[in-house]
């Protein structure tokens, strides 16, 4: 086993290695505490988004419910057009449907049906309509 060195019987050379390797793991120190300083911050404003989703989602059902209109919130970018803007029109009215409801009323309308999942999962995934069931669809 090997006998410790005193600072004073320590080389320069030694002393050098030393400081550097306690350089190193001062920096290495320092990055894993600013790596948890910075997941904290995602998870916080995670949650914050999601807690302002909640909340503007609460505010436009309320304006929904004053006006029997859908409320353009901060998210939608004026009035939709296409089937998208069928679909969603469509939910405010019937409040739930599932996809044969929908498909039938736009084919009903004269509207080609074709990429009638894709719009559904666009808007779902944009966050004006949800699913509660597969298939069953409702506004946000």
């Amino acid at each position: 086993m090997a006998k410790k060195k005193s600072v004073n019987e320590l080389s320069s050379e030694e002393l050098y290695e030393m400081a550097k390797l306690r350089e190193q793991e001062e920096k290495e120190s320092k990055k894993q505490e600013l790596r948890a300083q910075a997941a904290e911050l995602r998870a916080e404003r995670k949650a914050m988004l999601a807690r302002h989703k909640r909340e503007l989602a609460d505010m436009d059902a309320q304006i929904s419910a004053l006006t029997g209109r859908r409320a353009r919130g901060a998210g939608s970018k004026g009035t939709q057009t296409g089937i998208s803007g069928v679909v969603l029109d469509l939910l405010a009215n019937v409040k739930k449907a599932d996809t044969k409801q929908i498909r039938a009323e736009l084919e009903a309308q004269g509207i080609n049906t074709a990429n009638l999942a894709q719009t559904l999962a666009y808007l779902k995934r944009t966050g004006r309509v949800k699913s509660a069931a597969r298939g069953e669809y409702s506004l946000a």
